[in-house]
């Protein structure tokens, strides 16, 4: 089997920030973020949802503030959620000052809509006494008119100089542990506006498309925006915004860091679009083995191929896959055939191979970075690391 190798990406190089236990910038790995869309005020319907989150494999939960009731309710779903917990905040100072005392990870403000230069410095001063960081968020919905009267509507310059100016008034605070964002609903307008930056700051970036739509058109913006930017190594963190699901946001996000070789510790499945040779249910199969292997932190690739014409071929270039044949699949590993199933048995194989396959996979990594911490050669391990593992 042919090793996949991926173009190296240089990231940008940043300061780092922690959002509890995640890191943002420096060398930490690029997050995967999403916003609740429940009733932040009814908590257990929040956690139930920050729960199927970090299921689909989310790093970091957003939560929006719009009242005290909220704000309030917070202390509770930080206490108990299983992710770190942004607050998202506008318009009133107290709301930011009350998430701080309830204990989030992290705050989201526009320092422009916050109440003016007082009321910004006590947050940022709560925050810094906390160790909270502060995302400043610069979109085309909401850039002060004066720029807009400047720059003549929602530019890539416009978006720049919001982020400066937002920037810079956390910093007159002594406020530093900041995280941007400039988020356009015009995908090249976005990239554009994160390439200036990058130039002109070394803050961590969290990157988006605002307002990306439903979930095909969102996808696609998103996947163009936030691909571009990864692949010139702009970028520390990412949520794709639609009009859907949270965890589909999730979902479409790791897909993006996959599809670009930057996250490689989750399930790869490739599949073919199908024709007129395909003897099997290959979109329903696909379906059920997507479902299932939702989550996984496993670095696998699956192939789910629909006809045995080009489908060995590209199950055998994967850790293991299927080609389908009348009422019945032929399943592959390591570049091997399994034998052949019966159609109703082909999602549990395929699913009982993958966890098989990535189980060995990890094993053999912890075995191979003991041997390194052992002074060992690759190879020479004797098995001692699995020895240890028991």
């Amino acid at each position: 089997m042919e090793e996949r190798v991926f173009v190296s990406i240089l990231r940008r190089r940043t300061r780092q920030v922690l959002v509890g236990p995640v890191g943002i910038g420096g060398d930490a790995r690029i997050s995967v973020q999403s916003m609740t869309k429940t009733d932040t005020r009814d908590v257990e319907a929040t956690l139930s949802q920050i729960r199927s989150l970090k299921d689909a494999g989310c790093d970091i939960v957003r939560c929006a503030v719009p009242d005290m009731e909220a704000a309030v309710a917070l202390e509770e779903i930080k206490k108990r959620s299983p992710l770190p917990i942004v607050a998202d905040i506008h318009f009133d100072y107290r709301l930011a000052l009350a998430s701080i005392n309830a204990g989030v990870d992290k705050l989201r403000i526009n320092p422009g809509n916050i109440g003016g230069r007082e009321r910004l410095g006590k947050v940022a001063k709560a925050a810094k006494a906390r160790g909270i960081p502060i995302r400043v968020g610069a979109n085309s919905g909401s850039i002060p008119r004066d720029l807009l009267s400047k720059y003549a509507g929602p530019t890539c310059e416009a978006l720049v100089e919001s982020a400066k100016r937002s920037i810079s008034q956390l910093e007159d605070e002594g406020f530093e542990d900041i995280v941007v964002s400039l988020k356009a609903s015009d995908v090249l307008t976005t990239i554009e506006a994160y390439r200036a930056l990058a130039n002109l700051c070394d803050f961590p970036l969290h990157l988006g498309v605002t307002e990306a739509g439903g979930v095909r058109p969102g996808t696609v913006k998103s996947s163009i925006a936030i691909g571009t930017l990864l692949m010139e190594g702009i970028g520390d963190t990412i949520r794709v915004s639609l009009t859907s699901e949270p965890e589909e946001e999730v979902r479409v996000g790791i897909e993006i860091l996959k599809s670009v070789g930057i996250r490689v510790d989750s399930v790869e499945i490739i599949s073919c679009p199908t024709c007129g040779r395909c003897r099997g249910d290959l979109m329903n199969i696909l379906k059920d083995v997507e479902d299932r292997l939702a989550g996984l932190k496993y670095p696998v690739k699956v192939a789910v191929m629909g006809c045995e014409v080009n489908g060995p071929g590209e199950a055998r270039e994967a850790d293991v896959g299927v080609a389908l044949g009348e009422k019945s699949g032929l399943i592959f590993a390591g570049g091997n055939p399994l034998g052949r199933v019966g159609a109703g048995e082909i999602v549990e194989k395929l699913v009982e191979e993958v966890i098989k396959i990535g189980k060995e996979k990890i094993r053999l990594e912890d075995c191979l970075k003991l041997s390194e911490e052992m002074g060992r050669s690759e190879g020479v391990c004797n098995n001692t690391c699995l020895q240890r593992r028991r």
